[in-house]
């Protein structure tokens, strides 16, 4: 831009990077046969400026302003390039003048962001761009000198006034403070947001300016918008907008008042969600009554996308009743059931779904959803209609319910004789039983009785499924014997009676159903051999008896090892001929006299260990061993020989009073006693006191008589001593075996034993 005192003159180029000296020569290039355009004021006083605003240091101009004649001609500039002009909203400013004041041309200018501030011959005046008003003038004594120009620091901001003595330093403080009222008065209320942003107390006259612009211009969505930025009264603001009857637009203020609401008020945010809900409600209704489906469609998206908001969930979660019974008031089901779901109210749900007989739904809604309750509550009334689903719906669930807790879905139906229904619960307790092994009575139980009267056939297999061990079946045996009972399942019972180990019962109800079946009863008491041929006894009988098959009783011999002929004779007519068990008797004979040849073998064999038995008492009475004088004691280590000794077969050697010593620990308290007791009679000699089996044996040592001499009484007790501390060696005998796990040191030793090592 460059200006003559009455023209500004406009030049639009590019200069390129690697562009050498002179630089502008590409700008005015394109100029050389076309004439730049320019701009003309009509009167100059001889001379102009042309002045830029700077934002930043090094930043290109913001605003210009053009001291000429008529006044300064200011403008923004404009670097899009859509035009030939770098101007733009360029307006011409009339230089302040005061009543009656002649005009004086300004001798230099500043353009400061929103003033422009000429110095006169006397005086520096600002001008506001604005609102066009002079708001700062100051005059100069001519004490200082003529004022010769005004310049201004583009780094630092301040501004000089220079005369031919002296030098006066202007700083820009808080330029823009009014600046926001400047734009509010003309309109501009983005601008005066911009410059009141810091000051919340100006942004509120601004957003209550433009709200209410904009409430006059009806426009009253906007309106609502900026209404709730504000600080105007809730009440006022919401009647403004009832008396116009404008529901978009309140429901638009009660939005944004609602999000600008913090965590903590409660009552404020129920209160306008409640509100909302009614504002919602009741237009949903109007369009329903217009037939309007596409807005009913459009505004129900809107108002679901509303409950499902994070606050308002968690806001009407403790006031649920009132937005159910709002909802509900309206007759608006849809919403009313959408609502349900989000506050996870599935009970409300599906009692809905049941009451409108739209089973299929509840049990949707039932899958869904993961409290158990709710499956024990709903499932009988879907058992009675959809029976199918809901046991697939109970499989699925696995483990996560409690087959005990559905009886009273699967019982509440069970006289109706539906099939589809008994088969269904069937399947559910069989997987019960077979897949997740419920060993609980009550479920094994109810499906035994369903089997009874309903799958008879399949009750055997469950029956042999369980076992016939009385401690590991699952169902009530006494209970299941009458069931059975009642319904004529013989079969059945004698199963039952045979897990109850009542073999006499099962086979007597055996022979009524099959022989087969009495005969596998029979051998069920593997360990009792008398009661099991107490039973073939019985089945023999029978079929002596009752079937008069003589040849398939004698079967019998073979089939069991403990019937003899002699055994079912006695169940043959008297008249019967000998030709059906000739076979049989003879058979028998034969093993009695293997028996009586084997019975012969043993008597022999037992003679022959009862010799060879005497002959090993008699080599050990005369066997003996050598001690020589050099033959220590394994105990204390001291000649052997000092003192009376015992030498056992293994070649330990002991005193006799440290043998004793080695056993006495390993004895029991008794055996101690009787120890001690033996051992006093031997020092005091007194031998009176006998055992009967002691005395016997020493009177049938000498020949019969009943006279003991005290010699002999001394070794009674000697040899009642050592069977006691010499049966056998305390080395290598059981005692040192069983001594193995012994502590080395005795627990109430313990704490003697760690004191003497300290």
């Amino acid at each position: 831009m460059a200006t003559t005192p009455g023209r500004l003159y406009h030049f639009i180029g590019i200069i390129p990077t690697s562009a050498e000296a002179p630089v502008f020569s590409y700008v005015f290039q394109s100029y050389e046969d076309s004439p730049a355009s320019f701009l003309e004021l009509p009167g100059n006083f001889g001379y102009s400026e042309l002045k830029f605003y700077v934002q930043k240091h090094r930043a290109p101009p913001k605003n210009f302003a053009w001291m000429t004649g008529p006044g300064v001609y200011y403008g923004n500039m404009d670097y899009s390039g859509q035009s030939r002009d770098v101007t733009a909203e360029s307006r011409l400013l009339q230089y302040p003048l005061d009543d009656g004041e002649k005009f004086v041309p300004p001798i230099s200018m500043v353009v400061t962001e929103f003033h422009v501030l000429l110095l006169f011959p006397d005086r520096l005046k600002a001008m506001c761009v604005l609102n066009e008003q002079l708001i700062f003038e100051e005059v100069f004594s001519p004490r200082f000198g003529k004022l010769l120009g005004l310049c201004k620091d583009t780094v630092k901001g301040t501004i000089w006034a220079y005369t031919d003595q002296s030098v006066f330093k202007f700083k820009v403080v808080r330029e823009a403070r009014d600046v926001w009222q400047m734009y509010l008065d003309k309109g501009d209320f983005e601008s005066a947001k911009q410059y009141s942003k810091d000051n919340p107390a100006n942004m509120d006259k601004v957003l209550t300016k433009q709200a209410e612009y904009f409430f006059n211009d009806k426009s009253y969505e906007k309106s609502a918008m900026f209404y709730a930025l504000t600080e105007r009264s809730f009440e006022e603001v919401a009647l403004k907008f009832i008396q116009v009857e404008q529901r978009d637009a309140l429901k638009t203020f009660l939005i944004k008042k609602l999000n600008a609401l913090k965590n903590h008020e409660k009552t404020q945010m129920t209160m306008i969600i409640t509100w909302l809900i009614e504002l919602y409600l009741n237009q949903l209704g109007s369009y329903r009554d217009q037939g309007d489906s596409t807005g009913f469609t459009m505004l129900q998206e809107e108002f679901q996308k509303f409950l499902a908001q994070s606050r308002v969930m968690e806001c009407l979660h403790d006031n649920k009743a009132t937005a159910y019974d709002l909802i509900a008031s309206h007759g608006d089901v849809e919403d009313l059931v959408f609502f349900a779901f989000l506050m996870q109210d599935y009970e409300r749900v599906m009692s809905h779904h049941i009451q409108h007989e739209d089973y299929r739904a509840a049990l949707t809604v039932l899958t869904k959803q993961t409290k158990t309750d709710l499956y024990y509550k709903f499932s009988p009334i879907l058992m009675q209609h959809i029976p199918k689903e809901t046991v697939d719906a109970w499989i699925s669930q696995g483990r996560k319910l409690e087959p005990k807790r559905l009886i009273p879905a699967l019982v509440h139906y069970d006289d109706n004789r539906d099939t589809e229904k008994i088969t269904e619960a069937i399947r559910y307790l069989e997987f019960c039983v077979k897949t997740l092994d419920i060993k609980d009575q009550a479920i094994h139980n109810y499906l035994l009785s369903l089997y009874a009267k309903y799958k008879p056939h399949q009750l055997m297999l469950y029956l042999d499924f369980q076992g016939h061990n009385p401690t590991m079946v699952n169902f009530d045996l006494k209970y299941a014997l009458r069931l059975c009972s009642e319904h004529d399942l013989k079969e059945a019972c004698v199963h039952i009676y045979t897990t109850m180990e009542l073999y006499e019962e099962a086979v007597d109800l055996a022979l009524k159903v099959d022989v087969e079946v009495a005969k596998a009863n029979a051998n069920r008491p593997e360990e009792d051999d008398e009661l099991r041929k107490k039973l073939w006894l019985r089945i023999a009988r029978h079929v002596v008896e009752e079937e008069k098959d003589v040849s398939k009783a004698m079967k019998f011999l073979h089939e069991c090892d403990l019937l003899k002929i002699e055994d079912i004779l006695p169940f043959f007519p008297d008249f019967v001929t000998i030709d059906h068990f000739k076979d049989a008797i003879c058979t028998s004979l034969e093993e009695y006299n293997q028996h009586i040849e084997s019975l012969k073998e043993e008597m022999n064999e037992a003679t022959d260990s009862a010799k060879a038995i005497r002959a090993d008492i008699q080599e050990m009475r005369n066997k003996y061993g050598l001690v020589t004088a050099q033959q220590k004691c394994a105990s204390c280590a001291f000649p052997l020989l000092t003192r009376s000794f015992y030498l056992f077969p293994c070649q330990h050697m002991f005193h006799s009073d440290c043998l004793i010593a080695e056993v006495l620990p390993h004895l029991s308290s008794s055996k101690k006693s009787k120890v001690d007791e033996l051992q006093r009679k031997l020092a005091s000699g007194q031998y009176n006191q006998q055992s009967e089996s002691s005395h016997k044996l020493l009177s049938q040592s000498h020949g019969g008589t009943d006279t003991l001499t005290k010699q002999d009484q001394r070794d009674q007790i000697k040899m009642e001593l050592d069977d006691i501390i010499a049966a056998e060696c305390v080395y290598c005998g059981e005692i040192m075996i069983r001594s193995i796990d012994k502590p080395f040191v005795e627990p109430d030793e313990y704490l003697a034993v760690m004191d003497s090592w300290k």
